[in-house]
């Protein structure tokens, strides 16, 4: 068992003290213990005799048995994160978000299942659904990402999941997941959530109803954008048909990956509170300005999503988005290009603040995108809001210019 298995413990303190199990950080050889899980590189395990090698089995999270089941490196990430889920049987990881994504839909359908999936998706999970699971013999629906209790009327009798993303990753929906989980379960339905925005401390997703939930460690676990890792973390209903599919589709994650992973979670309580806030600055400038369309926080009182955030969720992470109001192509570009404290990438939950141009014109089927302003997506990093204020106001002046 690990320290922070305590349910009555805070979600910082679990942080700072998951997946840290005796039998994994001390060794009574040595006389003592270390803080940090070392890190387990394997692929051949040894044993010691025949029957030895019978009594492991497939054993995984008590006993080494391949290395593709993972070491005590890779079972601390996964143990640390499961107890960040209430309600939580268990977590495994993949070497992405989009693996993570991608196997747990893979597990969860079968030919001539219906998925319905939310229209403000992150791309690569619609380039899926509209690829791999589409030959899979999957039909896939789009559905409004505001629809709420209403996907009751999208449900068929061969629907077996809902995936929802709220916030939506460009355009910042939020979505009324107690309302959809609740037609779900009453239908039958499973659901699963792609949670990288908020984590499990800003918005729990197994206590809310949600039967799976990905997140892209990447991101704001990583914290540090040298890594790739994604997760899905499960009730006991589900959690053994994930494990299966992982097991059956090969997929592994290296324990140096594993390491970087936990180092960034213990950190991941004040990281987050420090781009809340820092968002929060930047966004609130931005609205204020009159060359400002609109920006897209559901933490603003005036955001269309804020009341639905303001009850589910509790606090918001450093992403957003905000359109140039009467701005074109070329201004976009000149706005963005004369930025120095954002760099120009894919990604976001680093220490550094990132810029990319968004289209969500360009992917939406369900629905229609039809603000004309062109839209900026914002990672807003570690530092200090008001110099990425000052550097965005060079931007405006270069996109005026």
């Amino acid at each position: 068992m690990s320290k922070s298995d305590d349910d009555s413990l805070r979600p910082a303190t679990k942080l700072v003290q998951g997946g840290r199990r005796p039998e994994w950080t001390g060794d009574p050889r040595l006389g003592g213990g270390v803080v940090n899980p070392p890190v387990w590189r394997a692929s051949t395990i040894l044993y010691d005799s025949i029957a030895d090698l019978k009594a492991r089995g497939h054993a995984t999270h008590d006993k080494l048995y391949y290395g593709r089941r993972g070491t005590p490196t890779v079972w601390a990430l996964a143990d640390a994160l499961t107890e960040m889920e209430p309600g939580a049987e268990g977590t495994l990881l993949y070497p992405s978000g989009v693996a993570a994504n991608s196997a747990g839909m893979l597990a969860l359908l079968a030919p001539g299942d219906h998925l319905l999936m939310v229209d403000s998706a992150y791309e690569p999970t619609r380039a899926f659904c509209n690829g791999l699971l589409k030959r899979y013999g999957v039909d896939t629906t789009y559905y409004d990402p505001l629809v709420g209790a209403g996907i009751a009327e999208l449900i068929r009798p061969e629907t077996k999941l809902i995936f929802l993303e709220s916030p939506g990753s460009l355009t910042f929906e939020v979505q009324d997941i107690p309302a959809i989980v609740a037609v779900a379960r009453a239908r039958g339905v499973l659901t699963m959530l792609d949670n990288t925005w908020a984590t499990p401390l800003l918005f729990p997703a197994l206590a809310h109803g949600v039967d799976v939930t990905m997140m892209s460690l990447t991101k704001y676990v990583g914290g540090h954008s040298d890594a790739m890792m994604g997760s899905l973390t499960a009730t006991k209903a589900v959690w053994p048909r994930l494990r299966s599919a992982a097991y059956q589709l090969g997929q592994a994650v290296s324990p140096d990956d594993c390491a970087l992973m936990l180092r960034g979670l213990r950190t991941l309580d004040v990281r987050l509170a420090r781009h809340q806030a820092s968002a929060l600055a930047v966004a609130e400038w931005l609205a204020a300005r009159a060359d400002v369309g609109r920006v897209l926080h559901p933490a603003l009182a005036g955001d269309p999503g804020h009341t639905i955030w303001a009850r589910d969720f509790t606090g918001a992470s450093g992403l957003f988005g905000f359109t140039l109001k009467g701005s074109d192509e070329a201004g976009r570009t000149r706005f963005i290009e004369a930025l120095s404290h954002f760099g120009i990438g894919f990604s976001w939950g680093g220490y550094e603040s990132l810029v990319v141009p968004s289209n969500p014109a360009d992917i939406r089927t369900a629905t229609v995108w039809t603000d004309p302003d062109p839209l900026l997506r914002l990672s807003i990093g570690l530092e200090d809001p008001a110099d990425l204020i000052a550097d965005l106001e060079r931007g405006f002046a270069a996109m005026a210019a």
